[in-house]
C-alpha cells in the first residue's frame, strides 16, 4: 500500500471551474459563479445549445459568494462586502443590458445587508432588512427595477397578535441564534418556524398570525432539521420553497441528509433527482412551472456536481463539476463514527483516513468546528482532503454546544467553556489512539473561529496532549471578545454567549471567563503554534490574535503568526486560502512527519 500522489494545494483550495448554478425563473438560462481576473463572478449561459456563457459581474477585488435571480428574468442580485468586513451591499445586474455597470441598491456606509427575499404577492418587490451603523435594524420594500427603497414602519409579523400568543410555544432560550427557520407563508397569513417545544428535536410546525394556533407541518423522529444555513448563509436551508414561496420539502440532517418531499409534484421530481448522484442534494432551482431544474450534490469525495433535470422529458445531464481535475478514487472517503464521553454523552463524528496506508498510528488532526452552534456534517471539506492527501488522519468532533442533535446536546455546554467541551474533544483523541489510528505523540488541534478558541485552550490548558497547533482567528479572551463585537450583534448574544459563557460586566462572571481564557494561561504554552488573523475581522477582533502573539514573544516564545490585510472573519481570497494551507501544510509537517509539497 501507498499514498495516492500529492495534490497541489491549489487543485484543492484554488478557485472551481463553475459553482453554484441556478435556472432561471423562465427556464431558459442559468446563472453560475465562475473565475473572472481570479475572482469568482457571476456568469450567464443560455440552455439552448451553441450558447457561449458571459460574465455578468465584474468584481477583481473579492469573490462573489452569494446571489439570486429577482423574479423577473432580467434582474439578477448579488451581495459584496469590503475586504472582509461584512457590511454586505445588495447590487443589482440588468442581464438585458450586456456590460452596464452593477448598480449599488444599499449605498449606505456602515450599514450591512441581513436578508432580502421576494415579498409575498408583490411582483418586482424585494423585503430587505439592513442593520444600520446604529446599531439599529431597518426593513425596507425594495423596487427591484427602479431601486426604489421604501421603509417599513414594522414587520406586520412580529406585530400579529396570533405570533404573541404562540410565543410561549418558543422559550428563546432554548435557541441560540434565535428561531431557525422563520419563513412567512406566500399568502403572508403564517409562518413556518422550527420548534422543539415538548421534544428535544427541533420540527416544522405551522403558525397562524391571526390567531395564533400553532399545527405541525413535518418532523423526523430521529434527525434535527438541516440549519446550519442560520451561520453559514451559502449552504442550503432547511425549508425547499418553489418560486412562489411555496413549500416543497424539508432538510434533516443526521450522519447523512435526509430530505421529506411535502409536495406531492416535487415528490415526484424529487425521486428523479436523487437517482443522479450518490451524494447529497445542495442547491435545487426551478423554473416557475417546477418542470425544468438544476441542482446540485454534496459528496465527500466529488464536491458539488450539478445537472440539469427536465421532468416534462425525463431529461438529465451533467452540466459541470467543480473540480474536474481532482480524482474521486484518490480522496479520502469521510466515515461517521460516534464517540462516547467519559460522561456517558455521545459525540456524533467524522473520521477520514487517508488512501492507502494501514490505518494504524498515524499522524491525526482534530479539526474543531466553530461556532460553536453549528456542526460538522459527511461531505467533501477541501482542508481536510489536504491533511488526508498528506497522511494525516482527520478526527472532527460534534461536541457538547454542537447544533443539529437536539437541544439537550447543545445545552449540554451551558458553562462548559474550557472545560466539558474541552474534555470531548480530549475524550476523542483518546478514542482514536485506543480504536489504534492515531499515534498520540503525533496529534495535533486546528480550528477556526470557535474552533481556534478551542485550538488555544488547546495548548494552554492541556500543554501536553498536542504536538501542534493551529488557531485561526480564535478567541483568547473570552470578556474582551463580547466586549468588541459590533452594536447590532449584541442583542442577539442574550441567548447564546451571555447564556453559555457570561456577562463580562458582571466581576464574578468576568473572573470566571477570565479563567476560561488562553490569554491568562499564556505561560503554560510550550506546543509549536501557528496564529492566523484577518486584519478587517468584526467577530473576533485582531486584538485577539495580537495579544496572544506578543505575549509568547515577550517571554521568545518562537509563534508564527500570518495576518492577512484584505480577509475578515472567513477567508475568502484564493490566493490567500494557497498562502495559509502551505503553511499549515510546512507547520505540520515540520511537527507531525506528514508529506509536504515542495514544488
Amino acid at each position: 500500500m501507498a499514498l495516492p500522489d500529492l495534490i497541489p494545494v491549489e487543485d484543492l483550495l484554488g478557485l472551481p471551474e463553475r459553482a453554484r448554478a441556478s435556472i432561471s425563473p423562465d427556464g431558459t438560462r442559468i446563472a453560475f459563479l465562475a473565475p473572472w481576473k481570479n475572482r469568482l463572478n457571476v456568469w450567464i449561459h443560455d440552455l439552448e445549445p451553441g450558447s457561449e456563457p458571459r460574465c455578468v459581474t465584474a468584481d477583481e477585488t473579492r469573490n462573489v459568494v452569494r446571489y439570486e435571480w429577482a423574479d423577473d428574468p432580467r434582474w439578477l442580485l448579488y451581495l459584496q462586502d469590503d475586504g472582509g468586513d461584512e457590511n454586505w451591499h445588495l447590487y443589482r445586474v440588468d442581464l438585458d443590458t450586456p456590460g452596464a455597470a452593477a448598480v449599488d441598491l444599499t449605498p449606505f456606509p456602515g450599514d450591512r445587508v441581513v436578508s432580502f427575499e421576494p415579498a409575498a404577492d408583490r411582483s418586482g418587490r424585494m423585503t430587505l432588512l439592513l442593520a444600520r451603523a446604529t446599531g439599529e435594524f431597518q426593513s425596507f420594500e425594495l423596487d427591484v427595477p427602479t431601486g426604489g427603497l421604501t421603509p417599513r414602519d414594522e414587520d406586520p409579523t412580529s406585530q400579529a397578535p396570533g405570533l404573541l400568543q404562540a410565543g410561549e410555544w418558543f422559550d428563546g432560550t432554548d435557541y441560540p441564534l434565535g428561531v431557525y427557520p422563520m419563513q412567512a407563508t406566500p399568502d403572508g397569513t403564517g409562518l413556518w418556524i422550527g420548534s422543539h417545544r415538548g421534544t428535544d428535536l427541533t420540527r416544522l410546525v405551522h403558525v397562524e398570525l391571526a390567531t395564533g394556533e400553532v399545527t405541525e407541518v413535518d418532523s423526523h423522529p430521529t434527525m434535527d432539521l438541516e440549519t446550519r444555513a442560520q451561520v453559514f448563509p451559502t449552504l442550503p436551508s432547511p425549508l425547499i420553497l418553489g418560486r412562489r414561496g411555496e413549500l416543497l420539502g424539508v432538510r434533516y440532517l443526521g450522519e447523512r441528509q435526509v430530505i421529506h418531499a411535502l409536495d406531492p409534484h416535487f415528490a415526484e421530481v424529487l425521486q428523479n433527482l436523487e437517482k443522479l448522484s450518490e451524494g447529497d442534494l445542495t442547491m435545487v432551482s426551478s423554473d416557475t412551472s417546477g418542470q425544468r431544474w438544476v441542482v446540485a450534490f454534496n459528496h465527500d469525495r466529488d464536491p458539488g456536481a450539478t445537472w440539469f433535470y427536465d421532468h416534462s422529458t425525463g431529461e438529465s445531464r451533467l452540466l459541470f463539476r467543480p473540480y474536474p481535475h481532482l480524482d474521486p478514487d484518490a480522496l479520502a472517503p469521510m466515515r461517521p463514527v460516534t464517540i462516547t464521553a467519559r460522561d456517558g454523552l455521545r459525540l456524533p463524528s467524522y473520521l477520514t483516513l487517508p488512501v492507502g496506508v494501514e490505518p494504524t498510528g498515524l499522524p491525526m488532526v482534530l479539526l474543531v468546528h466553530g461556532g460553536p452552534w453549528t456542526r460538522d456534517a459527511w461531505g467533501f471539506d477541501s482542508s481536510v482532503q489536504l491533511l488526508a492527501n498528506r497522511g494525516y488522519a482527520v478526527l472532527q468532533v460534534n461536541f457538547r454546544g454542537s447544533t443539529g442533535y437536539g437541544k439537550a446536546h447543545a445545552q449540554a455546554a451551558i458553562g462548559e467553556f474550557a472545560g466539558k467541551m474541552h474534555d470531548d474533544l480530549i475524550d476523542a483523541v483518546d478514542w482514536a489512539v485506543e480504536q489504534g489510528y492515531a499515534d498520540p505523540e503525533r496529534v495535533a488541534i486546528i480550528g477556526g473561529s470557535y474552533g481556534g478558541y478551542a485550538a488555544l485552550v488547546g495548548v494552554t490548558f492541556t500543554p501536553d496532549r498536542f504536538a501542534a497547533a493551529v488557531d485561526v482567528v480564535g478567541i483568547s479572551n473570552l470578556a474582551n471578545f463580547m466586549r468588541t463585537q459590533p452594536a447590532f450583534v449584541r442583542p442577539g448574544l442574550v441567548n447564546n454567549w451571555y447564556r453559555y459563557v457570561g456577562d463580562p460586566e458582571i466581576p464574578e462572571q468576568e473572573a470566571d471567563m477570565l479563567a476560561r481564557s488562553p490569554i491568562t494561561r499564556v505561560h503554560e504554552i510550550r506546543t509549536p503554534l501557528m496564529v492566523v488573523q484577518g486584519a478587517n475581522d468584526s467577530r473576533v477582533v485582531r486584538e485577539e490574535s495580537d495579544q496572544i502573539v506578543e505575549s509568547l514573544r515577550a517571554r521568545d516564545v518562537d509563534v508564527e503568526y500570518l495576518l492577512f490585510g484584505d480577509e475578515g472573519h472567513g477567508f475568502v481570497n484564493p490566493e490567500n486560502q494557497i498562502t495559509l494551507f502551505g503553511a499549515i501544510e510546512r507547520f505540520l509537517a515540520q511537527h507531525l512527519g506528514g508529506r509536504e509539497d515542495h514544488a
